[in-house]
């Protein structure tokens, strides 16, 4: 089976078994969305959302980001991880959207990749979640990995891996191709112990196979 084979199976088959994936970062805003996606960077999606209801309450708009106090915004996002880059990310992102763009999330790539301390990736997901913009493919340690096992890349670089997605993926599906492999990550193909036995794609996976001879996936059935 060849690579746009395997996708193309991959596409007809995940939406089957994920009809409900969808971003789990809680948000109501691109705003929010913005600011949840920065603290998640190294955290899981479930801390990120015990942090964002209390720090969205306090804290209203780009403005309001901005004009907060290092201290005091470190203290709120602690436990996400990485606190201190995250709040100069968050109050410098902030500040350039309230100075540059009317106190509005901008609504391209290039517009919020050159946002202090927003990656390709943040830009991705805002622009997929927010906007309906499929103009890239938010790759994850989830995607990362996924695309590997499933033959579909062989880079390591999220870019590299993006664009070897992107050749293979209709665009329409771009958003929700990273959802179904996220999904999946986190249900099936587990970092360790993948469940290979139980795995809806199993089929048309040339590391399932694998796995289960080496005793690397899990034996439950």
């Amino acid at each position: 089976m060849t690579r746009s084979e395997r996708a193309r199976e991959l596409v007809r088959v995940l939406p089957k078994v994920y009809p409900d994936a969808h971003c789990e970062l809680d948000f109501k805003t691109p705003l929010q969305l913005l600011i949840a996606t920065i603290l998640s960077a190294q955290c899981t999606d479930k801390r990120v959302n015990l942090v964002t209801p209390a720090l969205f309450q306090r804290y209203r708009s780009p403005a309001a980001f901005a004009a907060a106090a290092p201290a005091e915004l470190e203290k709120a996002i602690q436990s996400t991880g990485f606190f201190r880059n995250k709040t100069r990310s968050i109050r410098a992102a902030s500040a350039a959207i309230e100075e540059k763009h009317k106190g509005k999330v901008p609504q391209t790539m290039a517009e919020l990749h050159a946002l202090p301390g927003v990656g390709r990736k943040t830009a991705n997901v805002v622009l997929g979640n927010a906007f309906q913009k499929d103009e890239g493919i938010v790759v994850d340690t989830h995607v990362s990995r996924l695309s590997r096992r499933l033959g579909l890349t062989k880079q390591t670089d999220p870019e590299k891996i993006e664009r070897d997605l992107m050749k293979l993926v209709p665009q329409k599906d771009w958003t929700n191709w990273s959802h179904w492999l996220i999904w999946h990550g986190r249900r099936r193909c587990f970092a360790r112990k993948p469940d290979c036995r139980n795995c809806e794609v199993f089929p048309f996976c040339p590391s399932g196979p694998k796995f289960i001879r080496s005793g690397e996936a899990s034996l439950s059935v």
